[in-house]
């Protein structure tokens, strides 16, 4: 369990973030640890960190592969970023809610999140610095989590250093609540959890695996609705790792529609309509959608929950799934 004080932002623009170190990481690495209770960082960002002198241990610097023995306190500094490389960008962007402290917004599929190698533009942080250029002095223009490029829904994005660090926090300590609808091929007969670590795979960069020694992820999933070969899943959260929902449900044996990482390609039911056959064969992308966010605002405790319908193409496949299974059936 980790145990956190408030958070507060400095007259330095500096944001601070507190955390004590689990007693079942004994043995462990200081980096490898700080990594797991600040997932929404990059390694190579913490590393930085620790290395500068921005990330202590019980007050004092550390090397990064000094071996904790559990319960020591971490703070991480983490000061104004006012050079941001993207540029802001005039890009559309569905605001769900918005105030002082942050934004809900309802992200479209194919909408990259961050600018990376072979996206430099055309970004939601991109978009983000248009809509509002303050955010140029907030880590990753306030975004602390993300959605893959082609997954819809669902995000939020603090707009000043203070509730930066708040919600970092809380999705560190599990305290932001996001549930996914998935279209899964497969008929599960039950839900269930998927508890598996996840790191990256072992020779496909863009792809993660489960991993012994990975990073530990937890998926609860809940069957709404079953077709003749497929099933509408509800998908809850207790990690939040990089493509969690794809490779989990994959390895649970009932892959994503759409998905060209994890799916294993088009599976066309035996049977199937014409209708539905086509709707599989359009959709090009892995069918899953952020349809529901709940968390304590950070500025006033209230809880705050968001919830967003599929885009138009996830409906349209879940209608002809619908439609196929009630012909089946008469």
């Amino acid at each position: 369990m980790v145990d956190r004080n408030r958070d507060r932002e400095d007259d330095a623009g500096v944001s601070l973030l507190r955390a004590q170190v689990p007693s079942d990481a004994a043995g462990r690495r200081f980096d490898q640890v700080l990594a797991g209770l600040f997932p929404d960082y990059s390694r190579s960002r913490l590393s930085a960190w620790i290395k500068s002198g921005a990330a202590t241990l019980d007050g004092a610097t550390a090397a990064p592969r000094l071996l904790l023995r559990g319960g020591e306190a971490v703070e991480l500094r983490i000061a104004e970023e006012t050079a941001v490389r993207a540029v802001a960008e005039p890009i559309g962007l569905a605001v769900v809610h918005a105030d002082d402290d942050l934004l809900v917004l309802d992200k479209s599929a194919g909408l990259v999140v961050h600018p990376g190698a072979g996206n430099p533009r055309g970004t939601l942080q991109n978009a983000l610095l248009h809509f509002d250029p303050k955010l140029a002095n907030v880590p990753r223009a306030g975004i602390v989590h993300r959605l893959d490029k082609d997954t819809s829904g669902l995000l939020v994005v603090a707009r000043n250093l203070r509730t930066h660090a708040a919600l970092v926090a809380m999705l560190s300590a599990r305290d932001i609540h996001r549930r996914y609808a998935a279209i899964v091929n497969g008929v599960p007969v039950a839900g269930g959890t998927v508890d598996a670590p996840l790191d990256r795979h072992p020779t496909d960069r863009l792809r993660r695996a489960v991993r012994e020694g990975g990073r530990p992820a937890r998926t609860h999933y809940r069957v709404r609705e079953r077709f003749g070969a497929h099933a509408l899943l509800q998908c809850d959260l207790e990690s939040g790792r990089t493509h969690q929902i794809r490779v989990h449900m994959a390895h649970a044996g009932y892959p994503l529609v759409g998905d060209p990482l994890y799916g294993g390609g088009l599976k066309l039911p035996r049977g199937a309509s014409p209708q539905l056959a086509e709707a599989l064969r359009g959709f090009r992308r892995q069918a899953l959608h952020a349809g529901h966010l709940e968390f304590a605002h950070p500025a006033s405790g209230e809880m705050v929950r968001f919830d967003a319908q599929p885009p138009e193409d996830f409906l349209k496949l879940l209608n002809a799934l619908r439609e196929d299974a009630a012909r089946a059936g008469s």
